[in-house]
């Protein structure tokens, strides 16, 4: 008996920190709380915020960090149709092998493979950025504390540098970044892509879609497990129901 409710009170503990506004997530520094079509248990993808926010990893993420548990069918969850996706992968070149002749070959990539790493290795991913090793980001939303509230704040919180702090060279002033000092130069710029439906590309608007786009990355059964949990809510309190209308019938005579 000690030991379940010890138990319960770990997972009383647990439920209370996911629950915890995101203000504790950058090392003391408050993140401003945002509003996602995806929060809460009713909360769904927008397909359209989704397709805007993998038209910015496209054109501004890509070219640095890899999204390697992402497989280029998944985009179908996103709205693209079938060939849309084929013409997707095939822009990418992938290593396939060995041929009949026991020799590895470069191919285009097809639905089924993962995202292409825009490097080979680690050692490459610094090289070409100064020593620092840019962040895998399938998984970043979930990884990091404060979720999608703190990737959009740290794409927006970019500025100068009050006065008296110092930025070392190579680095940048970054207001919800954990030190503040971030070696990622500001990704977004107004009108930085042109979106095809239409939507004003400002710094906030793209930094909105691509942190949708990631969490559907580190997440992309959130719908369907927020729905199979509404259906067990449900049976249980149909359940209960019943359980309580047969226990009434059976005692009626005894009362």
């Amino acid at each position: 008996m000690i030991a379940r409710i010890k138990t319960l009170a770990a997972a009383g503990l647990v439920a209370a920190s996911l629950a915890a506004p995101a203000a504790m997530a950058a090392e003391g520094v408050a993140i401003p709380s945002q509003e996602w079509s995806f929060g809460g248990i009713f909360g769904t993808f927008d397909r359209a915020a989704l397709q805007r926010g993998f038209q910015v990893y496209q054109n501004v993420c890509a070219s640095c960090h890899g999204l390697d548990y992402v497989a280029y069918r998944n985009l179908e969850q996103l709205g693209y149709n079938e060939d849309e996706i084929k013409a997707i992968a095939a822009e990418k070149q992938v290593t396939d092998g060995p041929n009949d002749e026991g020799e590895m070959f470069e191919r285009p990539a097809k639905p089924s493979d993962r995202f292409v790493s825009p490097f080979p290795n680690d050692a490459a991913a610094r090289a070409a950025n100064g020593g620092a090793l840019p962040p895998e980001l399938s998984l970043i939303v979930d990884a990091r504390a404060g979720g999608a509230d703190y990737i959009y704040a740290v794409l927006t919180g970019y500025q100068d540098a009050p006065s008296g702090v110092t930025v070392p060279d190579g680095m940048y002033y970054n207001a919800y970044f954990p030190g503040h000092q971030i070696a990622m130069p500001p990704p977004l710029f107004p009108d930085g892509v042109t979106y095809g439906d239409g939507t004003a590309a400002t710094i906030a608007q793209q930094a909105k879609d691509v942190t949708t786009f990631l969490a559907w990355a580190s997440e992309p059964n959130l719908e369907e497990r927020k729905r199979a949990g509404l259906m067990t809510i449900l049976f249980l309190l149909v359940f209960t129901g019943l359980l309580y209308a047969t226990k009434r019938k059976i005692w009626a005579d005894v009362h």
